[in-house]
């Protein structure tokens, strides 16, 4: 695992693909909540926030 925070990971993975041209200007970028919750891995309520989704069986 490495010791840099996943988030930091996941900043300059973001930045290299808009450097490298895979994201265009006025273009929106995808959110890491977004993905997740596609995944059912989390659920995020309206003014409360995103939490971690219930693990189904």
């Amino acid at each position: 695992m490495s010791p840099v925070a996943l988030y930091i990971q996941l900043a300059h993975l973001l930045a290299k693909q808009i450097e490298d041209g895979k994201f265009k200007p006025r273009q929106p970028v995808p959110a890491a909540v977004c993905l997740l919750r596609e995944r059912d891995l989390v659920v995020t309520l309206p003014g409360r926030g995103s939490y971690v989704a219930e693990r189904k069986p």
